[in-house]
């Protein structure tokens, strides 16, 4: 195992805040356009926060404690995420022994949480009561921070109102106004800035990605996003969603039974992502404007944003929003996907 690693469009970032490393704040808000790579930034500075032999300010790999990171077992490290998300990193994330709740066996099993529950932030009481195994920090890796529920968020609150001593907290999230602002307002704000279009591509190239361009517009400039979209296996810029604009362009109706048919066993999440961008390269092009995520469908999407009404098209896009929050639980797959292409459609139309 190699220790966490910064993407190649953070290391200028991460060298100018980490020289400061002797006068940190006790919090610091990692926060920034979603797929960008916040979390490996995170990890990379808690490594980097703990080496004992740092070079040009980051972690040297080599040290006993780049080798505790790198195992999964240094003492002063604790990741503070869902039980769901910590499953998802893998059984023994999941089985740690620092925040994650072992899931529940028998008659009373249940889902993994996808909160941060208010025993994760008490569970920390005795971690921050006990001297640092290495003399140095104490680093605290708390993510995604809008899992936080209100109760958690104010326990939180509590403990960074007096801080532990020797102790960061390095919370990571897309969007700080999700957040409670009183909770924002005791950490230290760090913006990450999207890589820019070359340095992106680069990178997704290195991963093997083909058509990068791609896959890159389809996730709005996140390569993180464009690399998970890109192993998927579906296509950068669905066929479903072609066969729901081209009708629209030449001013008829698709065939919306047919799409939400196939619709009906994807994940709700996906497709309703899809139409939102879809909805967001519709007003663009109503604007005058390059569409951003289906270049690819530029063409139709542009004669069916002329026939559309710019009020209709708002209005669809904020219902989308709404939507998305009902997606996890659709009470009928099909009737969900119709109801919302139906809406889709109604959009278009003068």
């Amino acid at each position: 195992m190699s220790v966490a690693a910064f993407l190649p469009w953070q290391h200028e970032t991460a060298r100018a805040w980490l020289a400061g490393r002797e006068r940190f704040a006790h919090a610091w808000l990692v926060h920034g356009l979603a797929g960008i790579g916040k979390l490996d930034f995170a990890a990379a500075a808690a490594a980097s926060l703990l080496c004992e032999a740092p070079r040009d300010h980051l972690a040297c790999g080599q040290c006993p404690a780049c080798t505790w990171v790198a195992s999964g077992n240094h003492p002063d490290l604790r990741r503070i995420r869902p039980e769901a998300v910590a499953l998802q990193e893998g059984a023994e994330a999941a089985d740690g022994a620092d925040e994650a709740e072992p899931a529940a066996t028998g008659a009373a099993k249940r889902a993994p949480s996808k909160e941060i529950r208010v025993d994760q932030i008490r569970a920390l009481e005795s971690w921050f009561n006990t001297a640092t195994h290495r003399g140095g920090w104490r680093v605290a890796l708390l993510y995604p921070a809008q899992a936080l529920n209100v109760i958690s968020a104010n326990a939180l609150l509590k403990v960074l109102e007096e801080p532990p001593a020797h102790t960061v907290f390095l919370l990571v999230a897309d969007a700080p106004d999700r957040l409670l602002p009183t909770l924002v307002s005791r950490c230290r704000r760090l913006p990450l800035p999207a890589p820019g279009a070359d340095e992106a591509l680069q990178w997704l190239r290195g991963q093997g990605v083909d058509a990068a361009e791609e896959w890159l517009a389809a996730a709005g400039g996140a390569p993180l996003a464009a690399l998970r979209l890109a192993q998927s296996g579906d296509q950068a810029c669905p066929a479903w969603l072609a066969q729901l604009v081209n009708p629209l362009a030449q001013g008829q109706a698709p065939d919306i039974g047919t799409l939400a048919d196939s619709l009906e066993k994807s994940a709700p999440l996906e497709w309703i992502d899809a139409l939102q961008r879809l909805s967001t390269d519709l007003m663009l092009a109503g604007a005058g404007a390059p569409v951003r995520y289906f270049p690819s469908l530029a063409k139709p999407v542009g004669q069916a944003a002329a026939r559309a009404d710019a009020v209709r098209l708002a209005e669809a896009a904020r219902w989308l929003t709404q939507q998305r929050r009902l997606a996890t639980h659709p009470l009928n797959a099909k009737l969900f996907a119709h109801a919302t292409l139906q809406r889709m459609v109604l959009s278009c139309q003068s």
